[in-house]
Protein backbone atom coordinates (compact mmCIF):
# COMPACT_ATOMS: atom_id res chain seq x y z
CA UNK A 1 0.00 0.00 0.00
CA UNK A 2 0.79 3.62 0.01
CA UNK A 3 2.16 5.96 2.48
CA UNK A 4 0.04 9.25 2.66
CA UNK A 5 1.51 12.30 1.12
CA UNK A 6 2.98 14.11 4.14
CA UNK A 7 0.97 17.40 3.28
CA UNK A 8 -2.36 15.49 3.72
CA UNK A 9 -1.50 13.97 7.32
CA UNK A 10 1.22 15.86 8.81
CA UNK A 11 0.91 17.44 12.41
CA UNK A 12 -0.07 20.79 12.69
CA UNK A 13 2.63 22.41 14.86
CA UNK A 14 0.10 26.21 15.20
CA UNK A 15 -2.44 24.65 17.06
CA UNK A 16 -3.02 25.45 20.49
CA UNK A 17 -0.89 24.12 23.44
CA UNK A 18 -3.15 24.67 26.33
CA UNK A 19 -6.25 23.20 28.34
CA UNK A 20 -8.13 20.32 26.45
CA UNK A 21 -5.84 20.40 23.32
CA UNK A 22 -2.89 18.97 25.41
CA UNK A 23 -4.75 15.93 24.73
CA UNK A 24 -5.65 16.06 21.18
CA UNK A 25 -2.95 14.50 18.60
CA UNK A 26 -2.10 17.51 16.23
CA UNK A 27 -2.29 15.86 12.95
CA UNK A 28 -6.16 15.89 11.82
CA UNK A 29 -6.04 12.12 10.31
CA UNK A 30 -4.85 10.95 13.80
CA UNK A 31 -7.91 12.88 15.07
CA UNK A 32 -10.72 11.52 12.90
CA UNK A 33 -9.41 8.08 13.75
CA UNK A 34 -9.17 8.67 18.13
CA UNK A 35 -13.01 9.86 17.37
CA UNK A 36 -13.86 6.35 15.40
CA UNK A 37 -11.55 4.29 17.44
CA UNK A 38 -13.07 5.77 21.13
CA UNK A 39 -16.75 5.16 19.67
CA UNK A 40 -15.67 1.47 18.50
CA UNK A 41 -14.03 0.88 21.75
CA UNK A 42 -16.85 2.27 23.75
CA UNK A 43 -19.28 -0.04 22.27
CA UNK A 44 -16.84 -2.88 22.67
CA UNK A 45 -16.02 -2.43 26.41
CA UNK A 46 -20.11 -2.05 26.73
CA UNK A 47 -20.10 -5.96 24.92
CA UNK A 48 -17.45 -7.33 26.60
CA UNK A 49 -18.67 -7.19 30.09
CA UNK A 50 -21.76 -8.34 29.76
CA UNK A 51 -21.48 -11.16 27.02
CA UNK A 52 -20.07 -14.09 28.92
CA UNK A 53 -23.06 -13.39 31.84
CA UNK A 54 -25.62 -13.15 28.69
CA UNK A 55 -24.65 -16.20 27.11
CA UNK A 56 -24.30 -18.30 30.08
CA UNK A 57 -28.05 -17.07 31.89
CA UNK A 58 -29.90 -15.82 28.88
CA UNK A 59 -28.86 -18.22 26.14
CA UNK A 60 -28.46 -21.17 28.54
CA UNK A 61 -24.91 -22.35 27.50
CA UNK A 62 -23.08 -24.04 29.66
CA UNK A 63 -19.09 -22.92 30.72
CA UNK A 64 -17.67 -25.69 28.06
CA UNK A 65 -19.85 -24.78 25.35
CA UNK A 66 -19.33 -21.20 25.48
CA UNK A 67 -15.44 -22.14 25.99
CA UNK A 68 -15.94 -24.33 22.65
CA UNK A 69 -17.75 -22.03 20.80
CA UNK A 70 -14.98 -19.04 21.46
CA UNK A 71 -12.26 -21.24 20.70
CA UNK A 72 -13.73 -22.20 17.32
CA UNK A 73 -14.28 -18.55 16.74
CA UNK A 74 -10.54 -17.93 17.40
CA UNK A 75 -9.42 -20.16 15.11
CA UNK A 76 -11.85 -19.10 12.55
CA UNK A 77 -10.49 -15.05 13.67
CA UNK A 78 -6.62 -16.60 13.01
CA UNK A 79 -7.71 -18.08 9.63
CA UNK A 80 -9.77 -14.87 8.33
CA UNK A 81 -6.75 -12.72 8.42
CA UNK A 82 -4.71 -13.18 6.35
CA UNK A 83 -7.05 -13.60 3.37
CA UNK A 84 -8.41 -9.96 4.86
CA UNK A 85 -5.11 -8.81 4.36
CA UNK A 86 -4.84 -10.03 0.44
CA UNK A 87 -8.32 -8.53 -0.19
CA UNK A 88 -7.40 -4.87 1.12
CA UNK A 89 -4.05 -4.95 -1.37
CA UNK A 90 -6.24 -6.21 -4.13
CA UNK A 91 -9.71 -3.71 -3.51
CA UNK A 92 -8.97 -1.45 -1.39
CA UNK A 93 -8.16 -0.87 2.60
CA UNK A 94 -11.19 1.37 2.88
CA UNK A 95 -13.65 -0.25 1.07
CA UNK A 96 -13.03 -3.86 2.81
CA UNK A 97 -12.87 -2.47 5.99
CA UNK A 98 -15.88 -0.58 5.89
CA UNK A 99 -17.69 -4.40 4.90
CA UNK A 100 -16.21 -6.06 7.60
CA UNK A 101 -17.07 -3.71 10.26
CA UNK A 102 -20.63 -3.32 8.93
CA UNK A 103 -20.50 -7.05 9.27
CA UNK A 104 -19.32 -8.00 12.45
CA UNK A 105 -22.03 -5.39 13.59
CA UNK A 106 -24.69 -6.99 11.77
CA UNK A 107 -23.19 -10.52 13.51
CA UNK A 108 -23.20 -8.73 16.53
CA UNK A 109 -26.39 -7.41 16.50
CA UNK A 110 -27.75 -11.32 15.53
CA UNK A 111 -27.16 -12.28 18.65
CA UNK A 112 -29.76 -11.11 20.25
CA UNK A 113 -32.24 -13.27 18.09
CA UNK A 114 -29.69 -16.38 17.87
CA UNK A 115 -31.87 -19.39 18.56
CA UNK A 116 -29.75 -23.04 19.01
CA UNK A 117 -26.50 -24.11 19.84
CA UNK A 118 -25.32 -24.61 16.23
CA UNK A 119 -26.17 -21.09 15.00
CA UNK A 120 -24.79 -19.76 18.28
CA UNK A 121 -21.09 -21.04 16.74
CA UNK A 122 -21.66 -20.05 13.69
CA UNK A 123 -22.42 -16.82 14.73
CA UNK A 124 -19.35 -16.57 16.95
CA UNK A 125 -17.12 -17.80 14.08
CA UNK A 126 -18.84 -14.97 11.62
CA UNK A 127 -17.95 -12.33 14.02
CA UNK A 128 -14.75 -12.96 15.22
CA UNK A 129 -13.66 -13.95 11.41
CA UNK A 130 -15.07 -10.12 10.51
CA UNK A 131 -13.49 -8.32 13.36
CA UNK A 132 -10.03 -10.10 13.47
CA UNK A 133 -10.41 -10.14 9.55
CA UNK A 134 -11.14 -6.23 10.00
CA UNK A 135 -8.24 -5.26 12.64
CA UNK A 136 -5.53 -6.79 9.98
CA UNK A 137 -7.02 -4.05 7.64
CA UNK A 138 -7.48 -1.34 9.78
CA UNK A 139 -3.76 -1.21 10.36
CA UNK A 140 -2.84 -1.48 6.61
CA UNK A 141 -5.31 1.77 6.30
CA UNK A 142 -2.78 3.29 8.71
CA UNK A 143 -0.40 2.34 6.03
CA UNK A 144 -2.27 4.26 3.62
CA UNK A 145 -3.63 7.64 5.68
CA UNK A 146 -0.67 8.00 7.98
CA UNK A 147 2.96 8.73 7.03
CA UNK A 148 5.59 6.17 7.19
CA UNK A 149 6.95 8.29 10.12
CA UNK A 150 3.92 8.91 12.07
CA UNK A 151 2.46 5.30 12.12
CA UNK A 152 3.73 3.98 15.19
CA UNK A 153 3.08 7.01 17.21
CA UNK A 154 0.00 6.95 15.45
CA UNK A 155 -1.02 3.61 16.38
CA UNK A 156 0.23 4.33 19.75
CA UNK A 157 -1.74 7.03 20.63
CA UNK A 158 -5.02 4.73 19.27
CA UNK A 159 -3.89 2.32 21.52
CA UNK A 160 -4.16 4.81 24.26
CA UNK A 161 -7.32 6.14 22.85
CA UNK A 162 -8.59 2.00 22.86
CA UNK A 163 -7.67 1.51 26.21
CA UNK A 164 -10.18 4.73 27.50
CA UNK A 165 -12.66 3.72 25.35
CA UNK A 166 -12.74 0.23 27.03
CA UNK A 167 -12.78 2.04 30.43
CA UNK A 168 -15.38 4.14 29.71
CA UNK A 169 -17.82 0.99 27.85
CA UNK A 170 -16.89 -1.49 30.86
CA UNK A 171 -17.90 1.35 33.42
CA UNK A 172 -21.34 1.65 31.36
CA UNK A 173 -21.82 -2.01 31.24
CA UNK A 174 -21.66 -2.18 35.20
CA UNK A 175 -24.66 -0.46 35.15
CA UNK A 176 -26.22 -3.17 32.53
CA UNK A 177 -24.93 -5.89 35.19
CA UNK A 178 -26.45 -4.29 38.32
CA UNK A 179 -29.63 -4.23 36.56
CA UNK A 180 -29.36 -7.53 35.49
CA UNK A 181 -31.91 -7.98 33.54
CA UNK A 182 -32.19 -9.50 29.66
CA UNK A 183 -33.45 -6.90 28.25
CA UNK A 184 -30.38 -4.85 29.96
CA UNK A 185 -28.19 -6.73 28.52
CA UNK A 186 -30.10 -6.91 25.02
CA UNK A 187 -29.64 -3.30 25.18
CA UNK A 188 -26.28 -3.37 25.51
CA UNK A 189 -25.32 -5.74 23.08
CA UNK A 190 -27.56 -3.86 20.62
CA UNK A 191 -25.51 -0.57 21.37
CA UNK A 192 -22.22 -2.45 20.26
CA UNK A 193 -24.09 -3.55 17.39
CA UNK A 194 -24.96 0.18 16.47
CA UNK A 195 -21.87 1.03 17.28
CA UNK A 196 -19.82 -0.81 14.73
CA UNK A 197 -22.40 0.15 11.75
CA UNK A 198 -21.82 3.60 12.75
CA UNK A 199 -17.92 3.05 12.54
CA UNK A 200 -18.27 1.79 9.13
CA UNK A 201 -19.65 4.86 8.30
CA UNK A 202 -17.26 6.92 9.39
CA UNK A 203 -14.65 4.99 7.74
CA UNK A 204 -16.74 5.47 4.95
CA UNK A 205 -16.12 9.02 4.71
CA UNK A 206 -12.55 8.99 5.80
CA UNK A 207 -10.48 10.21 2.92
CA UNK A 208 -7.77 7.91 1.83
CA UNK A 209 -4.69 9.72 -0.62
CA UNK A 210 -5.25 8.37 -4.17
CA UNK A 211 -8.60 6.16 -3.62
CA UNK A 212 -11.45 7.29 -5.91
CA UNK A 213 -12.74 3.94 -6.39
CA UNK A 214 -9.78 2.46 -7.99
CA UNK A 215 -6.21 2.02 -7.25
CA UNK A 216 -4.36 5.01 -7.68
CA UNK A 217 -1.35 5.43 -9.60
CA UNK A 218 0.87 5.58 -6.51
CA UNK A 219 -0.79 2.71 -4.86
CA UNK A 220 -0.13 0.12 -8.45
CA UNK A 221 3.46 1.43 -8.14
CA UNK A 222 3.49 0.43 -4.81
CA UNK A 223 2.08 -2.78 -5.64
CA UNK A 224 4.22 -3.96 -8.15
CA UNK A 225 7.01 -6.94 -7.51
CA UNK A 226 9.72 -5.94 -5.85
CA UNK A 227 12.27 -8.05 -3.96
CA UNK A 228 9.94 -9.96 -1.45
CA UNK A 229 6.29 -8.49 -3.25
CA UNK A 230 3.76 -9.50 -5.87
CA UNK A 231 1.04 -7.69 -7.76
CA UNK A 232 -1.08 -6.10 -5.07
CA UNK A 233 -3.71 -9.00 -3.98
CA UNK A 234 -2.39 -11.34 -6.99
CA UNK A 235 -0.31 -14.33 -7.15
CA UNK A 236 1.29 -15.61 -4.03
CA UNK A 237 1.20 -14.12 -0.71
CA UNK A 238 4.65 -12.03 -0.77
CA UNK A 239 4.61 -12.11 3.46
CA UNK A 240 4.20 -15.91 3.46
CA UNK A 241 7.33 -15.93 1.29
CA UNK A 242 9.48 -13.29 3.51
CA UNK A 243 11.39 -15.55 5.81
CA UNK A 244 13.06 -12.45 8.21
CA UNK A 245 9.21 -11.16 8.66
CA UNK A 246 7.77 -14.81 9.64
CA UNK A 247 10.10 -14.95 12.54
CA UNK A 248 9.10 -11.31 13.50
CA UNK A 249 5.81 -12.20 13.27
CA UNK A 250 6.62 -15.92 14.88
CA UNK A 251 8.62 -13.72 18.03
CA UNK A 252 5.95 -11.18 18.00
CA UNK A 253 3.51 -13.70 18.82
CA UNK A 254 5.40 -15.09 21.86
CA UNK A 255 5.84 -11.63 23.16
CA UNK A 256 1.58 -11.39 23.27
CA UNK A 257 1.58 -13.75 25.45
CA UNK A 258 2.07 -11.60 28.06
CA UNK A 259 -1.90 -10.74 27.62
CA UNK A 260 -3.02 -14.05 28.97
CA UNK A 261 -0.46 -13.37 31.93
CA UNK A 262 -1.89 -10.50 32.55
CA UNK A 263 -5.93 -11.36 32.13
CA UNK A 264 -5.54 -15.05 32.97
CA UNK A 265 -2.43 -15.86 34.81
CA UNK A 266 -2.18 -13.39 37.07
CA UNK A 267 -6.27 -13.47 38.11
CA UNK A 268 -6.13 -17.06 38.81
CA UNK A 269 -2.65 -16.65 40.69
CA UNK A 270 -3.94 -14.53 42.86
CA UNK A 271 -7.13 -16.44 44.19
CA UNK A 272 -5.41 -20.00 43.84
CA UNK A 273 -2.01 -19.11 44.74
CA UNK A 274 -1.76 -16.13 46.95
CA UNK A 275 -2.98 -14.93 50.01
CA UNK A 276 -3.76 -11.12 48.55
CA UNK A 277 -7.17 -9.86 48.75
CA UNK A 278 -9.42 -10.44 45.49
CA UNK A 279 -9.96 -6.98 44.72
CA UNK A 280 -5.77 -7.06 43.71
CA UNK A 281 -7.29 -8.94 40.46
CA UNK A 282 -9.22 -5.27 39.84
CA UNK A 283 -6.16 -3.64 40.84
CA UNK A 284 -3.58 -4.75 38.52
CA UNK A 285 -6.25 -3.84 35.54
CA UNK A 286 -6.09 -0.50 36.53
CA UNK A 287 -2.67 -0.10 37.18
CA UNK A 288 -2.04 -1.62 33.56
CA UNK A 289 -4.34 0.56 32.58
CA UNK A 290 -3.10 3.57 33.82
CA UNK A 291 0.43 2.68 32.79
CA UNK A 292 -0.71 1.98 29.41
CA UNK A 293 -2.61 5.13 29.14
CA UNK A 294 0.43 7.03 30.11
CA UNK A 295 3.36 5.92 28.49
CA UNK A 296 2.74 4.00 24.99
CA UNK A 297 2.70 7.26 22.94
CA UNK A 298 5.94 7.95 24.74
CA UNK A 299 7.63 4.12 24.27
CA UNK A 300 7.32 4.63 20.28
CA UNK A 301 10.11 7.25 20.72
CA UNK A 302 13.37 5.91 18.78
CA UNK A 303 11.78 3.16 17.42
CA UNK A 304 11.71 4.51 13.91
CA UNK A 305 14.34 2.58 12.87
CA UNK A 306 14.01 -1.23 12.71
CA UNK A 307 17.25 -2.11 14.51
CA UNK A 308 15.84 0.60 16.86
CA UNK A 309 12.71 -1.13 17.12
CA UNK A 310 14.51 -4.62 17.93
CA UNK A 311 16.35 -3.07 20.71
CA UNK A 312 13.06 -1.87 22.25
CA UNK A 313 11.30 -5.78 21.89
CA UNK A 314 14.75 -6.71 23.27
CA UNK A 315 14.05 -4.59 26.69
CA UNK A 316 10.33 -5.92 26.69
CA UNK A 317 11.78 -9.10 26.86
CA UNK A 318 13.55 -8.74 30.15
CA UNK A 319 11.02 -6.85 31.83
CA UNK A 320 8.50 -9.03 31.24
CA UNK A 321 10.84 -11.85 32.50
CA UNK A 322 11.23 -9.91 35.69
CA UNK A 323 7.43 -9.11 36.19
CA UNK A 324 6.89 -13.04 35.79
CA UNK A 325 9.94 -13.61 39.00
CA UNK A 326 7.78 -10.76 40.67
CA UNK A 327 4.76 -11.97 40.39
CA UNK A 328 5.69 -15.35 41.09
CA UNK A 329 7.54 -14.12 44.42
CA UNK A 330 3.83 -13.54 45.67
CA UNK A 331 3.31 -16.73 46.89
CA UNK A 332 3.42 -17.54 50.72
CA UNK A 333 3.81 -14.16 51.94
CA UNK A 334 1.19 -12.13 53.75
CA UNK A 335 -1.82 -11.21 52.16
CA UNK A 336 -0.84 -7.40 52.08
CA UNK A 337 2.64 -7.60 50.92
CA UNK A 338 1.63 -10.39 48.02
CA UNK A 339 -0.54 -7.83 46.92
CA UNK A 340 1.64 -5.14 47.04
CA UNK A 341 4.50 -7.69 45.41
CA UNK A 342 1.78 -8.41 42.49
CA UNK A 343 0.72 -5.00 41.74
CA UNK A 344 4.48 -4.56 41.41
CA UNK A 345 5.15 -7.11 39.09
CA UNK A 346 2.28 -6.15 37.05
CA UNK A 347 3.79 -2.36 36.74
CA UNK A 348 6.96 -3.86 35.52
CA UNK A 349 4.46 -5.95 32.91
CA UNK A 350 3.11 -2.39 31.84
CA UNK A 351 6.51 -1.53 30.78
CA UNK A 352 7.34 -3.99 29.11
CA UNK A 353 3.95 -4.16 27.08
CA UNK A 354 4.38 -0.30 26.13
CA UNK A 355 7.96 -1.17 24.83
CA UNK A 356 7.23 -4.86 22.92
CA UNK A 357 3.60 -3.45 20.98
CA UNK A 358 5.70 -0.32 20.05
CA UNK A 359 8.84 -2.65 18.60
CA UNK A 360 6.58 -5.09 16.87
CA UNK A 361 4.61 -2.23 15.39
CA UNK A 362 7.10 -0.71 13.89
CA UNK A 363 8.92 -3.89 12.89
CA UNK A 364 5.35 -5.11 11.28
CA UNK A 365 5.34 -1.39 8.97
CA UNK A 366 9.46 -1.43 8.41
CA UNK A 367 9.74 -5.05 6.85
CA UNK A 368 6.97 -4.75 4.92
CA UNK A 369 8.31 -1.63 3.28
CA UNK A 370 5.95 0.46 0.93
CA UNK A 371 5.12 -3.15 -0.77
CA UNK A 372 1.20 -4.75 -0.03
CA UNK A 373 0.76 -3.95 3.79
CA UNK A 374 -2.52 -5.52 3.80
CA UNK A 375 -0.58 -8.58 2.85
CA UNK A 376 2.15 -8.29 5.84
CA UNK A 377 -0.58 -6.35 8.19
CA UNK A 378 -2.50 -9.84 7.52
CA UNK A 379 0.05 -12.47 8.42
CA UNK A 380 1.24 -10.34 11.58
CA UNK A 381 -2.03 -10.20 12.89
CA UNK A 382 -3.17 -14.17 12.03
CA UNK A 383 0.42 -14.45 14.42
CA UNK A 384 -1.26 -12.54 17.19
CA UNK A 385 -4.66 -13.91 16.89
CA UNK A 386 -3.00 -17.34 16.89
CA UNK A 387 -1.66 -15.84 20.40
CA UNK A 388 -4.81 -14.55 22.05
CA UNK A 389 -6.31 -17.77 21.11
CA UNK A 390 -4.13 -20.10 22.64
CA UNK A 391 -2.19 -18.00 25.78
CA UNK A 392 -5.10 -18.61 27.78
CA UNK A 393 -4.32 -22.18 27.90
CA UNK A 394 -0.72 -21.84 27.69
CA UNK A 395 -1.05 -19.83 30.92
CA UNK A 396 -3.44 -21.84 33.03
CA UNK A 397 -2.05 -25.23 32.45
CA UNK A 398 2.00 -24.20 32.41
CA UNK A 399 2.37 -21.81 34.51
CA UNK A 400 -0.37 -21.75 37.23
CA UNK A 401 0.36 -24.92 39.56
CA UNK A 402 4.08 -24.96 39.14
CA UNK A 403 4.79 -22.15 41.67
CA UNK A 404 7.90 -19.69 40.56
CA UNK A 405 9.34 -22.68 38.43
CA UNK A 406 6.43 -21.81 36.10
CA UNK A 407 6.88 -17.98 36.34
CA UNK A 408 10.25 -18.33 35.74
CA UNK A 409 10.05 -20.24 32.51
CA UNK A 410 7.42 -17.97 31.18
CA UNK A 411 9.48 -15.32 31.49
CA UNK A 412 12.56 -16.85 30.27
CA UNK A 413 10.12 -17.56 27.01
CA UNK A 414 9.20 -13.73 26.64
CA UNK A 415 13.19 -13.15 27.37
CA UNK A 416 13.94 -15.30 24.90
CA UNK A 417 11.56 -13.91 21.93
CA UNK A 418 12.15 -9.81 22.89
CA UNK A 419 16.17 -10.63 22.41
CA UNK A 420 15.74 -12.79 18.94
CA UNK A 421 14.22 -9.74 17.43
CA UNK A 422 18.01 -8.62 17.14
CA UNK A 423 19.17 -11.32 14.47
CA UNK A 424 15.62 -11.35 12.91
CA UNK A 425 16.35 -7.82 11.92
CA UNK A 426 19.61 -8.38 10.75
CA UNK A 427 19.04 -11.31 8.99
CA UNK A 428 15.85 -8.74 7.26
CA UNK A 429 18.58 -6.55 6.31
CA UNK A 430 20.81 -9.19 4.89
CA UNK A 431 18.53 -9.78 2.36
CA UNK A 432 17.62 -6.02 1.73
CA UNK A 433 14.21 -6.12 3.24
CA UNK A 434 15.07 -3.29 5.66
CA UNK A 435 17.60 -0.33 5.34
CA UNK A 436 20.70 -0.17 6.94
Amino acid sequence: MTTAPAATAAPSSDLPASGASRLLHPDPTVRRLARITLLNTVGSGLSLSVGVLFFTRFLGLSAGRLGFALTAAGLCGVLASVPAGRAADRWGSRPVLVALVALTGLGTAGYTLVDGYPAFVALACLVAAADRGSAAVRNALYAEVLPADKRVAGRAYLRVVTNVGLCLGTGVGAIALQVDSRAGYLTAILADAASYLAVAVLFQRLRVPGWSGVASAEAVEASKPVENGSAGGRGRNPALRDGPFLVVTALGSVLALQFAMLEVGVPLWIVQQTDAPRITVAGTLIVNTVLVIAFQVRATRGTEHPAAAARACGRSGLILAASCLVIGLAHGTPAALAAVVVLAGVALQAVGEVLGQAGTWALSYDLAGERSHGAYQGVFNAGMSAALMIGPAVVSTAVIGHGLVGWAALGALLAGAGLAMGPAVRWARRRGAVPA
